[in-house]
């Protein structure tokens, strides 16, 4: 054994929502008996954490300790076994298996799906000419959700919009359908350091009548973890607010 990074989980903060075992494309983590999340194998687990960020409440954390190193051909039978061929070829390392499979699929080495590369086909269409154009909804700035203070005067008597950083990118008419009389809010619960959103949010709506509130997020199953953050401040703020949720896919098709 040597020194590696892998899952931890806190068993005393897990609820057994199981959203970590959907969002690992290795099938390492599985609910016990005791409805709790616990690695299945540790050869399972490749340390990437792709699991992180789907945890409502924090109960996962990635450590380096002494463990058998990930297998990724173990992984990829466990996977085929349990969940089948197409799952098994998004396995960390599955472009290197062949068992099982008639005909070889190029796949990628990512851990996460929502890391994992992919070409969006598209029909052709006439250039158009060489200019940049386009009407812009935004009607504010900053719009990070770590530089927005929660007691800008535009935020009062405002509906918000709250979007994961791709929706804009993978949604044309984003400015359109989505923006038009907003105020915004982006951030990514995979890559973004989350610690201090909750409360942020929790502020933000506790000191500003918000006529609405809009998540928009990506398909991928870590994007899901800012719907998690947004309910959790409203829950904490005290505010009675629904939370309305949009999901747009990686080919720019609302799903939700």
């Amino acid at each position: 054994m040597a020194k590696r990074k892998i899952i931890e989980i806190d068993r005393d903060l897990c609820d057994g929502c199981g959203l970590c075992t959907e969002a690992c494309a290795e099938g390492a983590l599985v609910l016990d008996e005791e409805n709790k999340a616990r690695l299945a194998r540790e050869i399972y687990c490749d340390g990437l954490g792709a699991c992180l960020d789907v945890c409502p409440i924090g109960a996962l954390k990635i450590v380096e300790r002494d463990s058998e190193d990930y297998d990724a051909q173990a992984t990829y039978r466990h996977v085929l076994e349990t969940r089948g061929e197409e799952a098994a070829a998004h396995v960390h390392g599955a472009g290197h298996n062949r068992e099982s499979r008639e005909t070889e699929r190029p796949t990628f080495p990512m851990g996460c799906p929502g890391s994992r590369s992919q070409e969006i086909q598209r029909p052709a269409a006439a250039r158009p000419a060489a200019q940049i154009s386009g009407h812009s909804e935004l009607a504010q700035w900053p719009i990070q959700l770590h530089l927005i203070s929660p007691h800008a005067p535009y935020f009062e008597r405002s509906d918000l919009l709250i979007a994961a950083d791709c929706t804009a990118f993978a949604l044309g008419s984003f400015h359109q359908d989505l923006l038009k009389g907003k105020k915004l809010i982006i951030a990514c619960p995979k890559l973004d350091d989350t610690s201090p959103y909750v409360d942020k949010l929790s502020e933000l709506l506790k000191h500003n009548t918000v006529y609405s509130l809009t998540v928009a997020r990506m398909v991928v199953p870590c994007c899901s973890g800012l719907v998690h953050l947004v309910n959790a401040a409203v829950e904490k703020s005290g505010v009675s607010l629904p939370v309305k949720e949009i999901v747009i896919g990686i080919d720019g098709q609302v799903t939700a």
